[in-house]
């Protein structure tokens, strides 16, 4: 097998609220792409044996794993997050940001994105019920896997 290169692009994942059927899907393509593919959470999580899958733990508290991913990722690189302002700053330097329902967040519809966000807390903290997400399907994994392998076919090969 072979190493991964320092300086390819890889996948930063954040892994607190990532589905593990998501993670999974993941797994598989960080080792058939040969992919670094970087985890980050502030709890342990178990990852794969992989030369490509790796795991690294922050400091428990609001936004440091998201604080942690912004510092480090590239331009060209691929982010996997339901955090919106993240998402917002990882576009500012060039990376791409997927959520795990397999939209893709883009330099069009960030804006868009914040706004609602912000317009959704702003009735929750007025005491309007605002519903949760509804769960997973399996449309929403096939998407998913679809953008990544776009992602994975058009990044810059090492």
């Amino acid at each position: 097998m072979t190493e991964p290169a320092a300086n390819g692009t890889q996948i930063w994942v954040d892994a607190d609220a990532c589905p593990v059927a998501m993670k999974e899907i993941l797994f598989r393509a960080a080792n058939r792409a040969q992919v670094l593919t970087t985890l980050v959470a502030n709890q342990p999580l178990q990852v794969p044996a992989s030369a490509y899958i790796q795991f690294r733990q922050v400091a428990r508290g609001f936004d440091v794993a998201d604080n942690e991913i912004h510092q480090r990722v590239q331009a060209g690189d691929l982010v996997i997050t339901g955090d919106i302002p993240l998402a917002a700053d990882v576009i500012d330097k060039g990376a791409t940001a997927l959520n795990s329902r397999g939209e893709l967040y883009t330099r069009e519809n960030i804006r868009a994105r914040l706004n609602m966000r912000d317009f959704l807390e702003n009735l929750r903290a007025s005491g309007v019920d605002t519903g949760g997400a509804p769960a997973l399907s399996q449309a929403d994994r096939q998407r998913f896997a679809n953008e990544l392998d776009r992602w994975l076919a058009k990044r810059p090969k090492p």
